[in-house]
């Protein structure tokens, strides 16, 4: 299909609005991107990124950018609470694809990825409050009082979508029953823990605790997830929580959570998704977590939007 000369306005620049823009562009749409935030930032936390979703970058010409602001990595262990390994394996794709799973911060991967796209193409302060599907077009109207008719609008407003609610479903985002705790601390915090390519979970009492290595940011990403019945969205807690979450741990995981300064500390409860029906019409169209939310396991969820876009 030729899509050159068509309008299409993109409602969210995180990683599936960004992916979807520079794909979209690349084969030849006019593309504009509505962002509700007043500047562009991620969470501090890692992410692995896929041997398929790095073979979409080297497909739309950034590879090189991307690899810029990641590290390699060749295996994934998981371990129980006092360290033992349970089981050790090779990131899978990297014979498909000749290149193997990268890790990468959160905010550096953002900014590399709107770096790729051409200035002007990404509006800041455009807050979604009304959507109209035409048929042939659509208008997305804007709490600044801007609005834009595009030939297609593609929602990729996250798990608590605007696009998908005002259009195709109701479905509410699911508890799934755990906090997460995202920090990236300095490798020389952790206690003489192991920094290599690595992926390390560890996992006990319902509770698992990732050490993703940054290795060209001399740093680990700390996520710490464990069962709870708050589904508060933004939940708090004080350091005496997150250590009795990891007491019985490997002594070296306790003095690394005893050392975290809480205030840099992201705390979120877990959601995702069930199934959505409908994700377009002719001319509204949903994307990543606004189609498919999933919880936050293994980037499950920005991996998922590159593929889509």
């Amino acid at each position: 299909m030729d899509i050159s000369g068509l309008h299409i306005a993109i409602i969210g620049a995180g990683y599936a609005g960004a992916s979807t823009a520079k794909a979209l562009s690349l084969a030849g749409a006019t593309v504009d991107v509505y962002e509700q935030a007043k500047e562009i930032r991620e969470v501090g936390a890692g992410i692995g990124l896929r041997p398929s979703s790095l073979d979409q970058f080297r497909k739309w010409g950034i590879l090189e950018a991307i690899e810029r602001v990641t590290s390699p990595s060749e295996s994934f262990e998981i371990l129980t609470a006092a360290g033992e390994r349970i089981a050790k394996e090779n990131w899978p794709e990297a014979d498909t694809y000749g290149l193997t799973t990268r890790f990468v911060h959160r905010g550096d991967f953002l900014d590399a990825l709107i770096a790729e796209l051409p200035e002007g193409m990404v509006h800041l302060d455009h807050k979604l409050v009304g959507i109209e599907d035409h048929g042939a077009t659509a208008t997305a109207t804007f709490e600044n009082g801007a609005s834009v008719t595009a030939d297609l609008v593609i929602g990729a407003d996250g798990i608590r979508s605007q696009v998908r609610g005002r259009l195709f479903s109701d479905q509410q985002p699911v508890f799934a029953g755990e906090h997460a705790y995202r920090v990236v601390i300095d490798a020389d915090r952790t206690h003489g823990l192991p920094f290599d390519s690595n992926l390390r979970m560890y996992i006990g009492r319902g509770t698992k605790i990732y050490f993703l290595p940054l290795l060209h940011r001399g740093q680990v990403s700390y996520d710490v997830t464990a069962l709870s019945a708050d589904p508060t969205p933004n939940p708090t807690a004080t350091l005496d929580d997150l250590l009795s979450t990891v007491e019985g741990f490997d002594e070296r995981i306790v003095a690394t959570t005893r050392d975290l300064d809480m205030s840099a500390v992201n705390i979120r409860a877990v959601y995702d998704i069930d199934p959505v029906d409908t994700w377009h019409s002719d001319s509204v169209a949903l994307v990543g977590d606004a189609a498919h939310a999933m919880c936050h396991h293994q980037g499950q969820g920005a991996n998922s939007a590159i593929l889509d876009a």
